[in-house]
């Protein structure tokens, strides 16, 4: 229907924006001043302002629709974030932008989701989402090799007004075409609906998995691949886009093999498991080497972009276990500690990347990439205990 090409279109915008500071860090650094801690409190504070945004998505999604909520969210903050980004003269100006921009972003996949769990069969929910999820991750392809030339062509400040128009036109057409489901309208319908699901133990597993399994791919891709490439390999912001590009091709490509994993095998725990076991790897080979030549450095971010993108699979297996009235605010209480964890690990591996004596030596990249690999590891003991959901029925 026109209405999800609308919502594609903005989620593409959505993982835009969320990623794209990576390619700007020379730019930022030398006209703004802006070192790796203030690129790090942007970053971290977008996914922090969409979080919190989803207790009040869901309450919305529940009780106005998708439509509304999506389309006013998204049109007037992310118009005003694009502005107040190409006017910026301070690093804390960047900080204001990436926070209204995180606001704007916050229900666009909800709205989605919200729609196919409302009209759709739930055996195609994790099809669904990881493909929506696939096509979505085209803005971190944007927002990688093409942002890079279009900024050293047009300048940093041009690119941001043009992507403030595209935002407005786009919010403007989903408020057009997007057609609301029929709404229940359960005594619940407020923020206690989250209390609920909190109440529910089996789905304490599935939230801290959803904590750590997105962070490491879109912490690393959406700012830490610029710094590590920089002070490790001297790249420059081309060669940083290309290899950025390389790694959301690789999100993409993950986001599509993923969708139909659960149904092939019928499991969906293990799908998740599997995949983030490959993630870990990965963080580890880089924290014990982080300076293995900049093909295999580029490979093993490659590798991690493609196994890094279970989230569609991982909400299908919360999905299942949330009552039909509640679907508004249980996939934005799964988003929340999706995004949350990405926020917090930019705050955390910021931190940890401050206080280091030498901001640009192997041994902090060894210690950035450790955090990231703790956070799993944590994660998937945590997982092994939740129940598994088969889209097939019960597992044999």
């Amino acid at each position: 229907m026109p209405g999800l090409v609308a919502l594609a279109l903005a989620y593409v915008l959505s993982q835009f924006y969320r990623s794209f500071l990576a390619v700007l860090t020379p730019q930022l650094t030398a006209e703004l001043g802006a070192d790796k801690a203030d690129l790090s409190l942007a970053s971290g504070l977008w996914f922090i302002a969409f979080g919190l945004m989803q207790f009040v998505v869901g309450v919305g999604l529940d009780r106005y629709g998708p439509c509304r909520t999506a389309g006013w969210i998204f049109g007037v903050a992310t118009t005003s974030g694009a502005l107040i980004f190409a006017s910026a003269q301070t690093p804390m100006a960047i900080t204001v932008a990436m926070c209204l921009f995180g606001i704007g972003c916050s229900p666009v996949l909800m709205a989605s989701l919200f729609i196919y769990a409302q009209r759709f069969d739930a055996r195609q929910f994790a099809v669904m989402t990881s493909w929506l999820v696939a096509f979505g991750n085209l803005g971190n392809v944007v927002g990688a090799s093409p942002m890079a030339k279009a900024v050293d062509q047009f300048g940093w400040r041009t690119v941001m007004l043009v992507l403030g128009a595209m935002s407005l036109s786009i919010a403007l057409g989903v408020l057009w075409l997007v057609r609301d489901p029929e709404l229940e309208q359960p005594a619940n319908s407020g923020f206690g609906g989250y209390i609920t699901l909190l109440k529910q133990p089996g789905l304490w597993a599935i939230m801290v998995m959803m904590l750590f399994c997105y962070a490491p791919a879109a912490g690393i891709r959406g700012l830490w691949a610029g710094p590590y490439l920089t002070d490790l390999f001297a790249a420059d912001s081309l060669v940083i886009g290309q290899i950025t590009l390389w790694m959301a091709i690789a999100m993409v490509t993950g986001s599509l093999v993923y969708g139909p994993l659960d149904k092939i095998f019928n499991t969906r725990k293990w799908v998740v498991f599997t995949g983030n076991s490959v993630v870990l790897c990965v963080l580890l080979v880089l924290a014990f080497n982080p300076v293995p030549g900049l093909t295999t450095a580029a490979a093993l971010l490659v590798v991690l972009g493609i196994c890094g993108t279970s989230y569609g699979v991982l909400m299908a297996h919360g999905r299942s276990f949330i009552p039909p009235h509640l679907v508004g605010r249980g996939v934005t209480l799964f988003n929340f500690y999706s995004i949350v964890g990405v926020g917090l690990m930019q705050f955390v591996t910021g931190r940890v990347v401050a206080v280091q004596p030498d901001t640009s030596s192997p041994a902090t990249y060894q210690i950035l990439f450790g955090t990231y690999a703790a956070g799993v590891f944590v994660a998937l003991v945590i997982y092994l205990t939740s129940q598994d959901s088969a889209p097939a029925g019960k597992l044999s």
